[in-house]
């Protein structure tokens, strides 16, 4: 583990250096990389300076230790020992969870979307009720919540609903709410008082990223003609209209708006770029959607990742086997003690693994 770290610090160092000498102006793509990887290392980094500074005091204890004969200086180096064994031991372990292969999208945005499931309409209003929790929870941690798309019914519930949080960590914190969320109460239209059970389901995805559109040259087939106008009639005698054929896909866009044939070259690869990103959106859209699905399961209410309890004012995650008597302020957005445990959880799994 000393080994990896000490690499880790040395290319932090190198990164430093290389930002130092960098100039944004030159290559802003590759100054953006180098900051986004040096961002990355920053904790690792200064976690394990603490840990070197403490390694190197605790030998400097335990040689002071073997040339000492005053025992109340002994007690109190022995005291120092005891502490720095106790820090580095915190430490290495926090190091180790470091360590662990990160998930590539924990650092993105989401987009969260919330279904009804079984229930009908007492589904709905506990869907609506599910949609403002984590757009509480967002602004608890200043990120921005941005709707998409919303469903609604006519009594305040909500069939579906699509949304955008934005904030650097969302997915590595809410990518633990996907699955099926239960809720057991008492529904207004019911005058027997008797508890119903329904449920929605939850997916969290990540935001993809942006995809960089090239296009190769030899991929295009651009012809010229002449621009023409309403009836046929002629707009102007040279060649300036623009025909670009991407061959790969069969596209075809024309441009003769402008009298230069440069301008219309221009505008027909600019549209060709923007339907190009259309299809590759179209592509992702198709792996979220398998991804969703996978998440989320049926929307059953025997398949449940968390239970909201409305009569008992208790909320239990199953994956978690932590119960809290505190309904609404879950509902109002406090879902740290939730997460967290979950993160634990997770973390703890992933080192027993490596271990093994």
């Amino acid at each position: 583990m000393i080994d990896k770290l000490a690499a880790i610090s040395e290319r932090y160092n190198e990164l430093n250096e290389e930002l130092s000498s960098a100039s944004t102006a030159a290559d802003q793509n590759k100054y953006a990389q180098l900051m986004k990887e040096r961002s990355s290392l920053e904790e690792i980094v200064s976690k394990y300076e603490v840990y070197a500074d403490a390694l190197s005091q605790l030998a400097d204890n335990k040689a002071m230790l073997e040339e000492e004969s005053d025992d109340d200086f002994r007690s109190m180096i022995l005291d120092d020992i005891e502490s720095l064994s106790e820090m580095l031991e915190k430490i290495e372990t926090e190091l180790k969870i470091l360590l662990l292969p990160k998930d590539p999208n924990d650092d993105k945005n989401v987009i969260v979307e919330i279904r009804a499931g079984v229930g009908g309409e007492e589904a709905a209003l506990f869907s609506a009720s599910l949609l403002r929790m984590y757009i509480r929870y967002a602004e608890r941690h200043r990120w921005k919540a941005e709707m998409l798309s919303v469903n609604e019914t006519g009594i305040g519930g909500i069939k579906e609903a699509v949304f955008q949080i934005i904030g650097k960590g969302a997915y590595s914190k809410l990518k633990y709410e996907s699955g099926t969320h239960r809720v057991q109460r008492v529904p207004e239209t019911e005058s027997s008082g008797r508890i119903h059970t329904s449920a929605s389901t939850v997916a969290v995805l990540a935001e993809a990223e942006d995809v960089e559109v090239e296009i190769n040259q030899n991929d295009l087939r651009i012809d010229v003609f002449r621009s023409s106008g309403n009836g046929g009639q002629s707009v102007n005698t040279t060649d300036s209209a623009v025909r670009v054929t991407h061959l790969p896909t069969g596209i075809v866009i024309s441009c003769q708006d402008e009298k230069s044939q440069l301008k219309n070259k221009d505008k027909a690869l600019k549209i060709l770029k923007a339907k190009l990103y259309e299809l590759e959106q179209r592509k992702q859209a198709e792996s979220i959607a398998l991804d969703r699905k996978s998440q989320v399961g049926s929307g059953d209410r025997s398949e449940r990742i968390r239970t909201y309890n409305f009569p008992q004012g208790r909320v239990t995650d199953h994956r978690a086997n932590l119960t809290l008597y505190k309904l609404e302020t879950v509902l109002d957005g406090e879902l740290d003690e939730f997460i967290d445990t979950l993160t634990t959880n997770d973390q703890a799994e992933k080192l027993a693994s490596s271990a093994s």
